[in-house]
């Protein structure tokens, strides 16, 4: 297991610090990466020199947490976060250290972190760091706590919901005394912002093993979200592509099957775009038969891309035929909302129709071409205005 590769930027940076005598390496979830064979989404760098002294060595960094010892280096157009090698002390909060201070020893800076397979550093020459046996849990596909397990989640409860995230981004297994001490310490959870809780719910539902939302389930580490005795369908997830607004349209239709009022939207504080597709989409199901005048109204009330992710999520975890119905309409190029109608409020008022008419009138024009395509011409749609009917869209007075 070598490492990927490490840019010439970053190199850089790491060579700085050595030339003026500092230690510095690669940290974290860098690492794990690169010894994955995996290109690092982001760089982080731990160093013996105090922030003051990076900044000295790098006078355009931005202090992004001078506090915790953590600045920014821009390098070749790459960010790279910078922290003094620290320790730590209490966790009155179950989330933030109490206090922090800076020390010299990198196996003390190591000892601090979540699971061992985050716990290793890389030098720019490329020798590997590993006082706590990352690199062997990597290899055997296992996520292990650094030290005493219980005390990494009485120290900071989100770090429960990252076991999992991590066990289902990297297909890895949770170590036993890891998951015991998981499933005791879950109700701290309940403590933690809804933010940082819909952030690891979210990668996880985005990852390739969406399913594991069930084990964080189980684990009670989503009960102040999700209703405790329901039984979901969580393999279903995975027949859905990892598409962030399908993937949440699919939790919704599954979790409503279930039984659960979905009052997970509104307490993981879930955007309303995002929110309001899942409540469509949930209502959609619900509608039995759905035919096309069924996908032309919910591509007229949200939209033909939110209509299509409603249909192709449905169709992946109940097996119906909406996404082809709903890509036919589409392909055909059929009239589906007012802005596609071949006349137009304008047009109307200048046959002389005022106020709420002009919004009636356009109503049953469009819907009787949801029933008639062919009819969306102006002159055919003025034509049945002039005879004062429009068939299968209502009677216009």
């Amino acid at each position: 297991m070598h490492f990927l590769s490490i840019p010439t930027p970053v190199s850089a940076i790491l060579e700085t610090f050595q030339r003026h005598g500092f230690a510095a390496y690669l940290v974290g979830g860098c690492v794990r990466d690169g010894l994955l064979g995996k290109m690092p989404h982001d760089w982080d760098v731990c160093t013996a020199a105090l922030p003051e002294q990076t900044l000295l060595l790098f006078p355009d960094a931005i202090t992004t947490g001078l506090r915790h010892g953590t600045v920014t280096v821009r390098s070749g157009g790459i960010s790279v976060e910078v922290t003094t090698f620290r320790s730590e002390g209490a966790y009155s909060d179950h989330r933030h250290p109490d206090s922090v201070w800076f020390v010299s020893d990198l196996t003390a800076d190591l000892a601090r972190r979540d699971f061992t397979v985050n716990a290793m550093a890389l030098s720019a020459s490329g020798v590997l760091q590993d006082p706590f046996g990352g690199r062997g849990d990597l290899s055997a596909g296992m996520l292990r706590a650094v030290g005493d397990p219980e005390r990494r989640f009485q120290e900071d409860a989100l770090r429960m919901l990252r076991a999992v995230r991590f066990s289902a981004q990297l297909g890895f297994r949770i170590e036993q005394e890891t998951e015991t001490a998981i499933r005791m310490c879950a109700p701290l959870t309940e403590a933690l912002a809804a933010e940082r809780v819909r952030d690891e719910l979210e990668k996880t539902l985005l990852s390739t093993n969406p399913q594991l939302l069930g084990t964080m389930h189980g684990m009670g580490l989503l009960r102040q979200h999700i209703s405790g005795a329901i039984s979901v369908r969580w393999d279903a997830l995975c027949a859905v592509p990892p598409e962030r607004l399908q993937r949440w349209m699919a939790l919704a239709l599954l979790l409503a099957e279930a039984g659960d009022p979905l009052s997970l939207l509104a307490s993981l504080r879930l955007d309303n775009k995002t929110a309001q597709a899942c409540r469509d989409c949930v209502a959609l199901r619900s509608i039995q038969p759905r035919t096309e005048l069924t996908w032309k109204a919910a591509i007229a009330r949200r939209g033909a891309a939110a209509a299509e992710a409603a249909a192709a999520v449905l169709s992946a975890v109940d097996g119906s035929a909406d996404l082809g119905a709903v890509q036919q309409i589409l392909q055909r190029g059929d009239c589906c909302s007012l802005r596609q109608l071949a006349v137009s409020g304008r047009d109307l008022q200048q046959l002389g129709f005022q106020g709420a008419d002009v919004g009636r009138t356009l109503d049953a024009l469009l819907h009787h071409v949801w029933r008639h395509p062919e009819d969306n011409d102006k002159a055919t749609l003025i034509h049945l205005i002039d005879q004062g009917g429009v068939p299968d869209g209502g009677f216009l007075e």
